[in-house]
């Protein structure tokens, strides 16, 4: 289930949502039966934990317009802007969908009672249709944390140089990007910014529209020179070429040097190198300060 620890973020409860015990006063059903419209007390599914909220999940109708969007934009990135939600979300989406489909297509059982109990005692994002704006179901341009950035750095510069974020990112890493740069979405920041500068609508869409296919075709020549690369350096060998029976299996060879691991074996091309080396910025007796300027 969905949920959400932090204090700041839990609902303040006011002495007429308490009941004699400071817990949570339950709610009655009126004389019809029916209850009343939910409210911050119906997201704490423990009386006794006020820290503990539910997060809404998307609905059904919102799931298959996502579904809809992505087959009709060809983008995960658009329609997570679009609609508020996380790309990671919006794929997981599509595969599920994908699923879905693929078993209604072959006549399987769907658990399509559960699916709809479970959504009745969670709070839902709605679908929102145009031309209103999308209900906003998470964060969706979090900074994602680098490896580059986890250990500790003394950088040293003068009082009156202006540090930006561009400053810091090379103080981390030479090859790394700064933080505009590397959130989900920075043409969002491009269109803001295009915003404030006094462009018109139909300006700031015709040039978002050029970056996108510019961006497409850059990360289409960045996949064949990754495919090229991986063909000149992977070695397959199938079954058949052994006098085997063939197979959905294959042995693939790579030539490693022990030289790919640089002089102190920390380059990333050495073999291993991904289970993990640990910094020497928490270790004993490494001296931490600058000792030149």
């Amino acid at each position: 289930m969905p949920a959400q620890t932090t204090d700041e973020e839990a609902p303040s409860l006011s002495e007429s949502d308490l009941d004699s015990e400071g817990n949570p006063r339950q709610k009655q059903a009126d004389p019809s039966g029916n209850l009343p419209p939910e409210d911050k007390v119906d997201f704490m599914p423990f009386p006794m934990n006020t820290n503990f909220i539910s997060q809404p999940v998307l609905s059904e109708e919102l799931r298959e317009h996502i579904y809809q969007r992505v087959l009709q934009v060809g983008s995960v990135k658009i329609v997570s802007a679009e609609l508020g939600v996380d790309m990671n979300r919006v794929g997981a989406v599509v595969r599920l969908k994908t699923i879905e489909k693929d078993w209604i297509s072959k006549d399987k059982p769907l658990a399509k009672p559960y699916a709809k109990a479970v959504l009745a005692m969670l709070p839902t994002t709605p679908l929102v249709e145009s031309p209103l704006r999308p209900q906003v179901h998470e964060s969706i341009n979090d900074l994602p944390v680098h490896p580059a950035t986890t250990q500790q750095i003394f950088e040293p510069t003068s009082e009156s140089r202006v540090f930006t974020r561009v400053d810091a990112s090379k103080a981390f890493d030479p090859t790394l990007l700064p933080a505009d740069e590397r959130i989900p979405h920075p043409e969002l920041v491009v269109l803001e910014r295009e915003r404030l500068s006094g462009l018109s609508q139909e300006e700031r869409l015709a040039r978002q529209r050029e970056r996108a296919e510019e961006e497409a075709e850059k990360r289409k020549a960045k996949d064949r020179r990754r495919e090229e690369r991986e063909k000149a350096t992977l070695k397959r060998v199938l079954p058949t070429e052994l006098g085997g029976n063939g197979g959905r299996w294959e042995w693939r060879f790579r030539e490693i040097s022990v030289q790919d691991a640089g002089k102190d074996g920390r380059a990333p091309g050495g073999v291993g190198w991904r289970y993990g080396v640990p910094h020497d910025d928490r270790r004993k007796g490494q001296v931490k300060i600058p000792t030149r300027v």
